[in-house]
């Protein structure tokens, strides 16, 4: 049976996927650069409410996917939060210099995690060869890979994906994620053979304030996980 991961952002997110069938919430911050932690209190909230999977993504910040020692550091605390507050799993991925998956630092993240389950991220479409790396994150004991198949978007990536799919052989799920839609999720389906999707189906939400400074220029966007279109994908999928 294909399966639903939601990408959300608030926690009214959270409650939507959990409404609508998702089997799984990947939580995050800062949707602008490609997510990064969500808060201690946000997590704890989110657990309280909600009673699907919950991985939150722990990457201590955006831009790319190699840290030095302070961060890595972090990330271990931070592992600890998510045990601590009843997550199910994390979402996370870490480069070397060269762009290679940090073999040896993924070990340790599984590790530090158990049992808590793994995702591997979107680190991985940052690494030259795609296909080592795969080896290497079956190798790692992580559950599933979150991928758009190295494009922009997974319907873009759709032939990659199938090869990973392929070769994985059902040792490790292969998830189609980014441009995830209800007009493609079928096609995806067919050309992929994949059996867990992940979207955000997001929609920025008007900012309700009567009073706006218009000078001030940091607003910046609510999204929000968009009810309809969460349906229509979870129709389309089973």
């Amino acid at each position: 049976m294909n399966v639903l991961e939601v990408c959300a952002f608030t926690i009214q997110s959270c409650m939507i996927a959990e409404k609508v069938g998702a089997v799984r919430v990947e939580l995050c911050d800062n949707p602008v650069e490609g997510g990064t932690n969500p808060s201690y209190g946000t997590i704890r909230r989110v657990r309280e409410k909600i009673g699907i999977q919950l991985y939150p993504i722990l990457r201590p910040r955006s831009g790319n996917y190699f840290y030095d020692a302070d961060e890595f550091e972090i990330m271990r605390e931070d592992i600890g939060v998510c045990k601590e507050l009843g997550c199910d799993g994390i979402s996370v991925g870490v480069q070397r210099l060269d762009g290679t998956m940090d073999v040896e630092r993924m070990k340790r993240v599984v590790e530090w995690a158990y049992p808590m389950g793994v995702t591997c991220n979107r680190a991985f479409d940052a690494v030259p060869d795609p296909y080592q790396a795969l080896e290497e994150i079956i190798g790692c004991g992580c559950e599933r890979v979150l991928t758009s198949g190295q494009q922009a978007s997974a319907p873009e990536g759709a032939a990659v994906l199938a090869k990973l799919v392929q070769q994985a052989a059902s040792r490790i799920s292969i998830m189609p994620g980014a441009g995830v839609r209800s007009s493609n999720i079928a096609q995806l389906v067919r050309e992929t053979g994949a059996w867990e999707y992940h979207t955000s189906a997001r929609r920025s939400i008007p900012n309700p304030l009567t009073w706006q400074t218009k000078e001030i220029t940091d607003y910046g966007n609510v999204y929000i996980a968009d009810e309809t279109e969460l349906r229509a994908i979870l129709e389309q999928l089973q």
